[in-house]
């Protein structure tokens, strides 16, 4: 059994011995953040072109300071809002531009990826090309996409 599925299992046996199952408790599990190293990309949506990866648009917070993750220090804000991480430089895929990205140290060791001082995150509850959480106010900021200059898109 792979190891996420271990963790699903998981959750759902002790979730079910409590007598409730909640998706808050299952969906960050699954839709957290990389581990390997992301290619950023840009992604054509309604909102004009963003980065993204995975299929998935990438966020910054407003509560951030450049080069900073200020989410970690939320209560309950890095489960909803998990870092994109990486194990190395991140890539640039077509448009993006390389001199831009660029990653942080973490809590745990980790390398958040950042893109013009940006620390990038993902949305846990977010499925593949939605862009319905492009300002979303939360956690003491709002969470915008950024476009290839590295400037916010609301």
């Amino acid at each position: 059994m792979r190891p996420w599925k271990r963790l699903v299992a998981l959750v759902l046996t002790v979730g079910a011995g409590a007598g409730a199952i909640t998706a808050f408790a299952v969906a960050p599990a699954i839709a957290g953040s990389t581990s390997s190293t992301p290619t950023i990309k840009l992604m054509s949506t309604s909102k004009g072109k963003i980065l993204s990866s995975k299929g998935f648009v990438v966020y910054m917070f407003t509560h951030d300071k450049k080069n900073q993750n200020s989410c970690m220090q939320i209560n309950g804000c890095k489960s909803i809002w998990p870092a994109v991480t990486s194990a190395g430089m991140p890539k640039a895929g077509p448009g993006v531009k390389k001199s831009l990205l660029g990653t942080i140290k973490i809590a745990g060791g980790k390398h958040q990826v950042t893109y013009a001082g940006h620390a990038l995150y993902r949305y846990s509850f977010d499925t593949k090309g939605s862009t319905s959480y492009i300002g979303v106010s939360e956690f003491g900021g709002r969470w915008f996409a950024l476009n290839a200059a590295g400037k916010s898109v609301k």
